[in-house]
């Protein structure tokens, strides 16, 4: 019998312990030290109140850690993390946290839970779909070696100041890309830009350490001049990471995608943007 608790006041390493062994076969490979992770969690606005873990007696074997904020104009709670211990699985933990969680989400008037899964976890995702769920976008995640990128100095790009630039977007940046998320944790990242007739037609935002970038774009009035390329070129020597990735990119925005290729990025991983509306 497991013991399910509200994730209040529970050691940080414990947490951390728990998250390191649930990924640890993860199909997407998760290096995440204590100091990241804090900044993971962080970043996407962990809520230990909404939180909850499974417990064998004194043991975190399985935790939904979610944030909870408005997202796309919308009060929501997102699912940054749920796992639970390779040798505690199979026995209904996350069937039954998911129960839980959902009742304390409603009872904190959200208008909708926010979650993403890998395409190919097809058993988390029939999961979800069976508690509510349904799949809203699907998101392509790329990276290349920096080594690869073929830099381009078309552009003056400078350093800026952290703005709200993601109007100049062609989609809604996914939950750990929005703004907010980058507020969060704004020290973490370096923020470049192009100016003409000294206003910012373009800009990039590159984490320091991991190389994610959690956002790109060019005004459209000024795409095709080669300012994204000179962006990113300028990105790559703000970060310690020998690749760089674009994660959550929307499988509709075609032209995102069409430069990422051009540019010998890869495409390594699909996700599900899942929403349960209440």
């Amino acid at each position: 019998m497991f013991n399910y608790k509200i994730l209040e006041n529970i050691a940080m390493e414990i947490l951390h312990q728990a998250f390191v062994e649930a990924f640890s076969d993860y199909a997407v490979k998760m290096d995440l030290p204590l100091e990241r992770f804090q900044q993971m969690l962080q970043r996407r606005g962990f809520t230990p109140e909404l939180s909850l873990g499974a417990f064998d007696g004194e043991k975190l074997v399985g935790f939904v850690f979610n944030g909870f904020r408005e997202w796309d104009g919308k009060l929501t709670v997102y699912d940054l993390g749920t796992g639970v211990v390779p040798e505690y699985r199979r026995q209904g933990i996350t069937n039954e946290m998911l129960k839980r969680i959902t009742k304390m989400v409603k009872e904190k008037q959200a208008q909708q839970y926010l979650l993403e899964v890998l395409q190919a976890n097809v058993s988390a995702t029939e999961l979800y779909k069976k508690q509510g769920f349904k799949v809203v976008r699907e998101l392509e995640c790329y990276q290349i070696s920096a080594s690869d990128f073929v830099p381009a100095t078309t552009c003056i790009v400078e350093q800026i100041e952290p703005q709200q630039f993601s109007d100049f977007m062609d989609f809604t940046p996914s939950w750990q890309n929005s703004n907010d998320s980058i507020r969060a944790v704004s020290e973490s990242f370096s923020y470049v830009g192009v100016r003409m007739n000294d206003v910012i037609v373009g800009y990039g935002i590159i984490d320091k350490k991991t190389g994610d970038i959690p956002q790109i774009a060019v005004h459209q009035k000024y795409r095709g001049q080669g300012i994204a390329t000179s962006i990113i070129s300028e990105l790559i020597k703000h970060t310690e990471s020998e690749k760089v990735s674009l994660l959550n990119v929307d499988s509709q925005c075609e032209s995102l995608k069409r430069f990422l290729v051009a540019r010998g990025f890869t495409r390594f991983v699909d996700q599900y943007e899942m929403i349960l509306a209440f």
